[in-house]
């Protein structure tokens, strides 16, 4: 019995939520990616493209609940979240048209766009607390639990009850639905292939045919819905507050150069390794040892090599060690 005890809180404090937080982190580094590998160039604004999309999406929800429009069980802000993308896709396509378009056709260098980008960061930051504030936001309505502790305590008889938050279920189906969808599009269709061949050989590329302008925009649009998904993913599952998104970019970097910059399998792989990176060494030991150990044996202290605070040092340890050791990442994506 103590060994399944230990069990239900490994997966109720560090398997669950790191399953949730990856899956967050995983569609940050996709966009990520795939401005890469299209436009060659680290979008250091994406973060602040996530909070912008995720504003959208909560003003919108603020809206549709004040009509009494909802989704029951489900958060009101799935129903939002496609005008959520659709602004925050218009917002990028503005910004590259105003602003990265004049630098690609001078042919300026990465660094200069990353440069470029961390000045669209903080106008996009900027505009965010403007319209909706600095204090956290929590937007999420419906059911609260999929599977409630006291439930899974009153039918399994363990001292330790599961409980899944309905926002860690929505977060986890629908980063699959959004990653099928993303790879089918990649796989099957004629501008997916085109943006394929574009990020392989941008020079045979041109001379297939395929049209620059039209793969720029598709990856831009690809991009801000996957910042927007993801952004209220982890605004539901924790909570909304537009400095934090910021503070998000690091282990999204992080993610994407893991697993291999440039590579979606990469980009998804590496969410996964820091997020649970993450979570286990923040994580207070304590209870799962004192379960598995003798009385005699269980620890005073709560066996935790790090406090949730210095939570970002593990995932910037993790990318200073993989550009040390492994530039490509796990997956053999670009040299950085």
């Amino acid at each position: 019995m103590d060994i399944l005890n230990a069990f239900v809180t490994f997966l109720n404090f560090v398997f669950v939520p790191g399953l949730a937080y990856g899956s967050q982190l995983a569609l940050g580094a996709l966009g990520v990616t795939l401005i890469y590998s299209i436009l060659r160039f680290s979008n250091f604004a994406h973060g602040d493209t996530m909070a912008f999309g995720t504003m959208v999406t909560i003003l919108m929800t603020w809206l549709l609940q004040s009509r009494g429009i909802g989704l029951g069980p489900l958060p009101t802000a799935l129903l939002a979240l496609p005008f959520g993308i659709a602004a925050t896709a218009a917002l990028v396509l503005v910004t590259d048209r105003v602003i990265y378009r004049f630098y690609r056709r001078q042919k300026a260098a990465p660094t200069i766009l990353v440069i470029v980008s961390l000045g669209v960061m903080f106008v996009m930051n900027g505009i965010v607390r403007l319209i909706i504030g600095v204090e956290d936001q929590n937007f999420v309505d419906g059911a609260r639990f999929l599977i409630s502790a006291g439930d899974f305590k009153a039918w399994s008889g363990l001292n330790e009850g599961l409980a899944i938050r309905a926002t860690q279920a929505v977060t986890v189906v629908t980063a699959l639905a959004t990653v099928a969808a993303l790879f089918w599009f990649l796989q099957k269709t004629r501008t997916g292939k085109s943006m394929r061949a574009f990020s392989d050989n941008e020079d045979l590329a041109l001379l297939s045919g395929i049209n620059p302008d039209r793969v720029v925009q598709v990856t831009w649009i690809l991009a801000a819905a996957l910042a927007t998904i993801a952004g209220v993913l982890y605004g539901l599952d924790k909570s909304f507050k537009p400095f934090t998104y910021f503070q998000l970019l690091l282990p999204i970097f992080a993610a994407a150069i893991v697993g291999g910059i440039g590579n979606p399998l990469g980009a998804i792989a590496g969410g996964f390794v820091i997020a649970f990176s993450e979570v286990t060494v923040t994580y207070a030991w304590k209870k799962v040892v004192t379960y598995l150990v003798p009385e005699s044996l269980a620890p005073d202290g709560l066996v935790q090599l790090m406090t949730t605070d210095y939570k970002f040092a593990v995932s910037f340890s993790i990318l200073i060690l993989v550009l040390i050791f492994m530039p490509t990442g796990l997956f053999k994506g670009k040299s950085i």
